[in-house]
This record gives C-alpha cells, sequence and structure tokens, in this order.
C-alpha cells in the first residue's frame, strides 16, 4: 500500500500536465498549436536524431576499440571516456560560445557557429555519448566470448568482426543507450536556450513566461511527454528478443592489435570525444577562472554551494529512504501490485525538468488554495505554504530523479539472498526489524552510491530549479545560467568549475564500477 501510495504522488504531475488537455484554450495556444508547435516538433526530432546518432557512433565505436582491441593510449582513453557525463550540458554550450566566439582564442584561425541546431547537436552528443559507452562497453565485455575467438581463428579482421559480430549482439545496449540520449536531449534546456534552439522545452518557458499561458505551457508539456511516453515503447519494442547470453567475457582475451595508422586512426577517434567533452572545456574554465574579472562578482559563491548541498542532500535522503522501503516492500510481496508501483514511481526521469515543474505547480497550488480556504474560515491567513518553497523545489526532483535511487537500490537489495529474510524472520523479526538490521548493512554500498547520485543530479539540475525555487534560493547551476545569460563569462566560470567538480564524484564511482568489470 505504501508503494503504490508513493508512487500514485509521484505521478500526480505528469497526470496535471496531461488534464491540461482537458481544460479551455486560449488564443495564445491557438497560436502556438497553428505556428510554433510544427516548429518546435521539427527541430526536437532533427536535434534528438543527429544526437542520437553522433552518440551512438562515438559510444559504441569508443566502446569497441577500448574492449576489443590493442593500441596504444587505450588504457587512458578508456577511463577517461567516461568523463564528459561530469560536465553539465549548459557548461558545455557556455564554454563553446566564449571558446569559440568572435572574443576567443582561435577566432583568428576558425570560426565555428555552435549557436545552431548543428552546433548543439555536437555539444550535446559531446556530453551524452557516455550513455552509449557504458552499456555498450559493458555488453562487449560480457556477450561476443566465443564469437569473438571463432572470427579470428577464421581471419576475420578487426572492421568485419566489429559489424558482422560485436555490433548485433550489442544492439539492445546501443539501442538502450541512444534512448537515453534522447530523452535527455529532449529534456535539456540550458543548452538549446543559451544556443538559441528552440525546442519543445525552450517552448515551454517561452509560453509561460513570455506570452503568460500555464495552459499552452502546460499542453507544450503534454505533448512532449508523450512523445518520451513514445520514446520508451519503440525503445522497448526495439529490444524485444534480443538478448544474447555468453559467459565468457573480454578479460584475458586476445584483442585485435592495431598498429601504424590503424592505431592512430583508433587513437584519434576516441580521443576526439574527450577533448570536445571534457578536457578543452575544464581548460577553458580553468583559463577564464584565473582572469582578474572572474573575481568581481557582489554574489558569494558559500550560499550558492550551501543551496545547491542542502537541496541535494535533503532530496537524496528522502529519495533513498522511499526506495529502499519501496523495494524492500516489492520483494517481501512478490505480487504485481507492488512491482507496479516500482515502475510506476521511475517515470519522471524520462520527463524534462519544464514538464515537471509544470506538473508541480497545478496540484500544489490547488492544495495550498484548499488549506488557506480551510484556515481563512478559522481567521488565519497563512498564505502559501508550498507553492514557490524549498518544499515544491524538492518534490520536483523527487519525480525527476527517484528512477535513479530506485535503481541503485534494487541493484543492492538483490544481493541479498532471500534467504536471510527467512532466517531472521524465523527468529522473530518484524518487517522494519529486518530492514534496518539485514538489509541495510548489508547494502549500505549501493544505498550510498544511490545518495550521491541523486544528489549530484539534484545539484546540476537547471529547468526545474529556475522554475519552482524560491525567489531567495539561488543555486550553482541557477548562478552560471544567469551570468552566461548576461554574458559576464569570466563570473560564470567560478560556479561553473564548482558544478564540474561535483559532478565528478558519480564519474569516478562510475570509473572504478568499469574497472572491476574491465
Amino acid at each position: 500500500m505504501f508503494t503504490l501510495a508513493v508512487a500514485g504522488l509521484l505521478a500526480l504531475p505528469l497526470v496535471a500536465v496531461l488534464a491540461a488537455f482537458v481544460q479551455p484554450s486560449g488564443l495564445v495556444w491557438d497560436h502556438v498549436l497553428g505556428v510554433l508547435v510544427p516548429r518546435y516538433l521539427a527541430t526536437t526530432v532533427q536535434l534528438g536524431t543527429t544526437v542520437a546518432l553522433l552518440a551512438a557512433v562515438f559510444g559504441a565505436g569508443c566502446a569497441w576499440l577500448v574492449t576489443m582491441c590493442a593500441f596504444p593510449g587505450r588504457r587512458v582513453l578508456e577511463p577517461l571516456l567516461v568523463t564528459p557525463l561530469a560536465l553539465p550540458s549548459y557548461v558545455l554550450a557556455y564554454v563553446y560560445l566564449d571558446f569559440l566566439g568572435p572574443a576567443g582564442p582561435v577566432a583568428d584561425v576558425i570560426r565555428l557557429d555552435v549557436a545552431s541546431t548543428g552546433g548543439a547537436a555536437v555539444l550535446l552528443a559531446a556530453a551524452l555519448f557516455p550513455y552509449v559507452y557504458v552499456l555498450t562497453r559493458s555488453a562487449f565485455l560480457q556477450r561476443s566470448g566465443t564469437f569473438h575467438d571463432i572470427s579470428r581463428s577464421l581471419g576475420v579482421g578487426p572492421w568485419a568482426a566489429f559489424v558482422r559480430i560485436s555490433l548485433p549482439l550489442a544492439r539492445p545496449a546501443v539501442v538502450a543507450g541512444s534512448a537515453l540520449v534522447v530523452m535527455e536531449t529532449f529534456a535539456d534546456f540550458g543548452a538549446v536556450s543559451l544556443l538559441g534552439v528552440q525546442t519543445f522545452t525552450t517552448g515551454i518557458f517561452r509560453a509561460w513566461f513570455s506570452m503568460g499561458d500555464a495552459t499552452a505551457a502546460a499542453r507544450l508539456g503534454g505533448i512532449l511527454l508523450l512523445a518520451v511516453f513514445a520514446l520508451l515503447v519503440l525503445e522497448r519494442r526495439a529490444r524485444a528478443g534480443a538478448a544474447y547470453h555468453d559467459a565468457r567475457t573480454a578479460r584475458g582475451r586476445a584483442r585485435f592489435a592495431l598498429g601504424g595508422w590503424r592505431a592512430a586512426l583508433a587513437v584519434g577517434f576516441c580521443a576526439l570525444p574527450v577533448l570536445v567533452g571534457c578536457l578543452v572545456p575544464v581548460a577553458r574554465l580553468v583559463w577564464l577562472a584565473l582572469r582578474p574579472g572572474a573575481w568581481n562578482t557582489t554574489v558569494p559563491l558559500a550560499p550558492l554551494v550551501a543551496n545547491s548541498v542542502f537541496a541535494g542532500a535533503v532530496t537524496a535522503a528522502i529519495a533513498v529512504v522511499l526506495a529502499l522501503v519501496m523495494v524492500y516492500a516489492a520483494r517481501q510481496s512478490r505480487g504485481p501490485a507492488a512491482a507496479l508501483g516500482v515502475r510506476a514511481a521511475s517515470l519522471g526521469y524520462a520527463v524534462p525538468g519544464p514538464v515537471i515543474a509544470v506538473g508541480v505547480l497545478g496540484p500544489l497550488a490547488a492544495v495550498d488554495g484548499a488549506v488557506a480556504e480551510v484556515l481563512r474560515g478559522w481567521g488565519l491567513d497563512v498564505g502559501l505554504l508550498l507553492t514557490g518553497t524549498v518544499a515544491a523545489l524538492v518534490f520536483a526532483y523527487l519525480v525527476r530523479f527517484m528512477t535513479v535511487s530506485l535503481g541503485a537500490v534494487e541493484s543492492g537489495l538483490a544481493a541479498v539472498r532471500p534467504a536471510l529474510d527467512d532466517a531472521a524472520a524465523t527468529l522473530g523479526s518484524g518487517f522494519a526489524m529486518r530492514l534496518v538490521r539485514v538489509h541495510v548493512p548489508l547494502a549500505w554500498p549501493a544505498l550510498a552510491s544511490a545518495f550521491l547520485l541523486v544528489a549530484v543530479d539534484v545539484v546540476k539540475e537547471l529547468p526545474a530549479t529556475l522554475v519552482l525555487r524560491p525567489f531567495d534560493f539561488d543555486t550553482l547551476a541557477v548562478r552560471t545560467y544567469d551570468l552566461v545569460r548576461d554574458e559576464r563569462l569570466a563570473e560564470a566560470a567560478q560556479p561553473a568549475l564548482l558544478l564540474v567538480a561535483i559532478g565528478l564524484v558519480p564519474v569516478l564511482l562510475l570509473l572504478r564500477t568499469l574497472e572491476r568489470r574491465g
């Protein structure tokens, strides 16, 4: 019952977004539907498709090269290919706007227009391709062992082995990673807004804040929500029946030895996304942060760090506790209702931040109105209790990132043998006692990982924070975006570097996991 209640609460904003279609429409929506929706749809589909293709090419290609081939620099590039995950996409966009702009260091040598759909696609692909890389690398490690050795004995070369054997076997992982990339692209607001690309996310903000029509914004969010759900269905069907099992791994297997121009090509192919997605942006941020203008700021960083850490820690703590109880309840009941509740609570990660922000405000405003009406009957006027508070922000974060916590907690509890529950039950331990004394101590590494992953995602979240934060509650993400939007690029370097440093925490955890599997 608890699992279903939490799942229903977390799904409420999504229902509120879809409910906007039954509300009366106005002139703004007529204009948006007839003029802007086709433009938003074309740009969003074009951007998502291009980013997914680029991410699939570099993610799968780099994963195969570092896993199945031997060439100089492979051991260095293998962990570095994960590091672009530490940089939020809006930080990447800000850096390249400065680096490649008219006043940038390469303006006299090369002039590239990153403020375009093509530029946004390249930068988003550089930031998101590790999703494909991580999943595909795991697939190459776990599958194609026997097939790989047989192909070598038959004289099959590296390219033929990749195209005819490894890639078909890893297709489920490539599809799953590409679907994640598309969903993240659909959800992006900071990068596309800074680069002037009109997508559904920027359209939601425009309809809400520029046109003043919350219903039109909610309907745009509903269209995007339906598109994301359709993408999830297509991703499931694309992977249906495409599971391959092979007990052998890549550890100890003879790799394709690359030399000469092939080795140089492999190094360049793997180094390119690392340079674009991490090394060049970080170097530019450090250079900007050391300039004198970077310190001419009237807003101290300490409160921004404190607000960011507070929001991340509170949300992560709540998310881990809820996920722990929900997953454990589903494990104990072994019924379809609890499992369905866990799956329903996981829907929010696929939903863009602006859509969640739109969905959260409606229910919270209704609750505030009902409570205020009751209190006025008692002669009390307390104003808004939830809307425009940190509580509303934390609720939106929970809707968005509960999936991360659920996934980590599920993997942790899965390692605890059911026999331990039975043994504890025979000794008279109840539900809560078994959870606290048996499962928490055994699964604490997974719980700690879930806490860190959720906290870092919250710190980097931009669109939901922009909409729902209290007036006196700025974060590092909001401050970075505001400074870049005002073209105060040097001042933005410090909060951006702090965001990157915080983002490195889950990346380092992921690197440790990859090293154990490699």
